[in-house]
C-alpha cells in the first residue's frame, strides 16, 4: 500500500485512480491535514471531519470538474477543497488573501455554487438540473446538505419542487444527528426515527416470500395488491417521507464506509428521476476530542493539537454576547412578558445560557428565521415582550417578516442583531453590514447601536419598555472593557451623546463600534492641533436632528462614521436630513463601507482594507481639514 497518497493527488479526477486502500489512507492523511490547519487558523473542524470518507467515494464516481456538486453551507467542504486543486493553499484557509472557509464560484471551477447560508443546496440542484436539461447537456447534479440544514424551510422547498419535477439529481442528505446546536423541529425527529425502524427492503422480501409459499394463488396476490403493498410500505419504509415526495430512497447507509458508498453512487447515476441517499456520519471523525465535544468543535479558533484546548487572549474583556445574555436574564428577572427566540443558535447568540434559566421562556425554531419573526410578532400581538437574537447576515432572511409582520402592525418585538459590522475569517457571507440600511427605511422600527457593554444594557432596557419594533446591533467578540454598571438606565429614543467638545469647526457623528475609532481619531488629530467634537449618536433612526442641527451650524466639516455599508446606511440618513432641512455645511465626510462585498481576514486587516483604523480615519480628516 501506498504511503503519502495526498501527494499524488493533484486534482479531484485522480481521485478516481486510487485503490479502495489507498483511499482509506487518504483519509487519515486528509483528516491530518484539515485538524492541523484549523489548530492554526480556526475554521469548521467537526463537520469537515465527518464528511472525509463521504467525499472521497464521491468523487471516485463523480467528476467535480464536470458534474455539479452544491454543499449546503459549506461547513463540511474542507476535504472537497483539498481534492479539488487546493491543497497547497489549503494552510491559506480563512485568511486575508487565501482560500475561503466555503465554497466560492470564483476560487475553482469545481466549486459549483457559492454558499454560507443553510438550506440553499437543493434549490440551486434543481436550477441547474433544470438548465442541463433545457441545453440538453450531460452531467449528473448532487446537492449535500446536513441534517442541521435540513431544517430550514428552504430546504423543504427545493425538495418538494424537485420532486415535482422529477429531473435526475441526487441529494445526499449527511445525517450526522448534529447541526451547531441541537435540531428541533419534526424532520429531526423523523430522521432519528428511520434511524432505528427496520429497512423496509428486508421486510418486504419477506412478506413477498411467505405470500408466495402459497403455490397457486400467492404470486397473483403479491402482483394484484397495489394498495395493500402502498400500505406496507408505508409503515415499513424509512424514506417513505421521501419516496412520497417523488424521490428514490436510499438508506441509511454508513457515512464512513468508503466501499459501500461507491456501489450506491453508482447506482444511483443509473436511477431516472430525484434520487434521495441518506447518508449517516460522526462529527469530528477521527480527531477524539472533536468527536467527544462536536458543539465545542463545529467552528473554533485557533487551539492546541495534541490537548484540544482553545488559545484565548489572556484578559480580554467579556463579548458583546455575553453581556447580551447576561443583560437578558436580569430583564427577563423584572418582565415576566420577555422571551428570546433564536433560529438554531442558541449558543451563537448567548441565548443557551438564558434557556437554562427560563427554559419555558425561550425557543429555539431551528433554521428558520421567516418563522422566527412572525411568531414574535404573534407573540407580541397578544401582549408578549419577545426578543429575537439572530446573526446580523441571518436576520437578511427575515426581511419580509420584518416589515410585513412586525412594523407594518407596529408590534413590540426586539430584534437583537448579533455579528453586527465586520467578522472577520467566515468573510462576506457572514459579515453584518447591511443591517442599518435595511433596516432604516421601514416605518416604525427603531434602530440603534451601542458604543459599549454598557450601553448595550441600557438599550436592551429601552427596548424592554418600548412599544414597537426595535432593533440593538452590536459586533463580534470582546466589548471595549469598561467596568459594566449595576442597574440600567432608560435611554431617550432617537437622542444621542456629545463625548467630546474641543472645536465645533470638526464634527465627528459616530454610531455603534465605530464610536470607540471616532475618539482615537480625534486623539490622533489633537496631535496634530486639529481639534474636534466626537458625538456618540446611538440612534441610526430616529436621528437625532435637534444635536444636528446644533452641531453642523457652526462646522466646517461634518463626519459620519458607521460599520455598514454607505450605501442607505447612517451616513446616508444624516445626509437626506440636511438635505431635506436645506443645511449647507462646507464639507462632508462618510466612512462606512464601500460598494463592494469585504473579503475574510482578522477585523483589524478588514477594518484596514476599508479605511476604517483610527489612524486612517484622522490622516484623511487631516488631509480634507487642510482644503477648508
Amino acid at each position: 500500500m501506498s504511503e503519502n497518497i495526498l501527494e499524488k493527488i493533484n486534482s479531484a479526477s485522480d481521485v478516481a485512480k486510487c485503490s479502495l486502500e489507498e483511499l482509506k489512507t487518504l483519509a487519515g492523511e486528509i483528516r491530518g491535514k484539515i485538524i492541523n490547519t484549523c489548530a492554526a487558523n480556526g475554521g469548521h473542524l467537526a463537520p469537515s471531519l465527518g464528511t472525509v470518507d463521504l467525499t472521497l467515494a464521491m468523487y471516485s464516481v463523480f467528476n467535480p470538474e464536470k458534474d455539479k456538486i452544491v454543499w449546503d453551507v459549506g461547513h463540511q467542504a474542507y476535504s472537497h477543497k483539498i481534492l479539488t486543486g487546493r491543497k497547497e493553499r489549503f494552510s491559506t484557509l480563512r485568511t486575508k488573501g487565501g482560500i475561503t472557509g466555503f465554497p466560492k464560484r470564483s476560487e475553482s471551477k469545481c466549486d459549483a455554487f457559492g454558499v454560507g447560508h443553510a438550506s440553499t443546496s437543493i434549490s440551486a440542484a434543481v436550477g441547474m438540473a433544470i438548465e442541463r436539461d433545457i441545453r440538453k447537456q450531460d452531467y449528473s447534479v448532487i446537492a449535500v446538505i446536513g441534517d442541521g440544514a435540513f431544517t430550514g424551510g428552504e430546504a423543504y422547498e427545493g425538495l418538494n419542487y424537485g420532486g415535482t419535477i422529477g429531473k435526475n439529481m441526487i441529494v445526499v442528505l449527511n445525517d450526522n444527528e448534529m447541526s451547531i446546536d441541537k435540531n428541533v423541529g419534526a424532520m429531526s425527529e423523523y430522521l432519528s426515527h428511520i434511524r432505528i425502524m427496520p429497512q423496509y427492503n428486508k421486510a418486504k422480501k419477506e412478506l413477498q416470500e411467505f405470500l408466495k409459499g402459497f403455490p397457486g394463488i400467492g404470486e397473483t396476490v403479491w402482483n394484484a395488491a397495489g394498495s395493500v403493498k402502498d400500505g406496507i410500505y408505508a409503515l415499513l419504509t424509512p424514506g417513505s417521507v421521501f419516496e412520497s415526495l417523488g424521490y428514490t430512497y436510499v438508506g441509511p447507509i454508513d457515512g464512513h464506509n468508503i466501499e459501500k458508498m461507491q456501489e450506491i453512487f453508482q447506482k444511483a447515476r443509473g436511477i431516472e428521476g430525484p434520487v434521495l441517499i441518506h447518508v449517516r456520519t460522526t462529527k469530528g471523525k477521527g480527531y477524539s476530542f472533536a468527536e467527544n465535544q462536536p458543539h465545542k468543535f463545529h467552528g473554533v479558533g485557533k487551539f492546541n493539537y495534541d490537548t484540544g484546548e482553545m488559545i484565548k487572549k489572556e484578559g480580554a474583556p467579556p463579548s458583546y454576547t455575553d453581556i447580551f445574555s447576561d443583560a437578558l436574564i436580569e430583564l427577563a428577572g423584572k418582565y415576566d412578558n420577555i422571551t428570546a427566540i433564536t433560529a438554531a443558535m442558541p449558543s451563537g447568540t448567548g441565548l443557551k445560557k438564558f434557556s437554562g434559566v427560563y427554559p419555558e421562556r425561550f425557543f429555539d425554531v431551528g433554521i428558520a428565521e421567516e418563522h422566527a419573526m412572525t411568531m414574535a410578532a404573534g407573540m407580541a400581538a397578544v401582549g408578549g415582550k419577545p426578543f429575537v437574537a439572530l446573526y446580523s447576515t441571518f436576520a437578511q432572511r427575515a426581511y419580509d417578516q420584518i416589515i410585513h409582520d412586525v412594523c407594518l402592525q407596529n408590534l413590540p418585538v426586539t430584534l437583537c442583531l448579533d455579528r453586527g459590522g465586520l467578522v472577520g475569517a467566515d468573510g462576506p457571507t457572514h459579515h453584518g453590514v447591511f443591517d442599518y440600511s435595511y433596516l432604516r427605511h421601514i416605518p416604525n422600527m427603531v434602530v440603534m447601536a451601542p458604543k459599549d457593554e454598557n450601553e448595550l444594557r441600557n438599550m436592551l432596557y429601552t427596548a424592554a419598555n418600548y412599544n414597537g419594533p426595535i432593533s440593538v446591533r452590536y459586533p463580534r467578540g470582546s466589548a471595549t472593557g469598561v467596568p459594566v454598571k449595576e442597574g440600567f438606565e432608560q435611554l431617550e429614543i432617537g437622542k444621542g451623546e456629545i463625548l467630546s467638545r474641543d472645536s465645533k469647526a470638526i464634527v465627528l457623528l459616530a454610531v455603534g463600534s465605530m464610536v470607540k475609532q471616532a475618539v482615537k481619531a480625534a486623539q490622533f488629530l489633537k496631535e496634530k492641533d486639529i481639534y474636534t467634537t466626537v458625538v456618540n449618536m446611538r440612534f441610526v433612526k430616529p436621528l437625532d436632528t435637534g444635536l444636528i442641527d446644533e452641531l453642523v451650524r457652526d462646522a466646517r466639516l461634518v463626519v459620519t462614521l458607521e460599520e455598514n455599508v454607505l450605501a442607505g446606511g447612517f451616513g446616508s440618513g444624516v445626509l437626506e436630513y440636511l438635505a431635506d432641512a436645506g443645511i449647507n455645511t462646507a464639507k462632508i465626510m462618510r466612512f462606512g463601507i464601500e460598494d463592494k462585498f469585504i473579503e475574510q481576514g482578522s477585523c483589524p486587516e478588514l477594518l484596514e482594507l476599508c479605511g476604517l483604523l483610527p489612524e486612517q480615519i484622522a490622516d484623511r480628516i487631516a488631509k480634507n481639514y487642510g482644503d477648508l
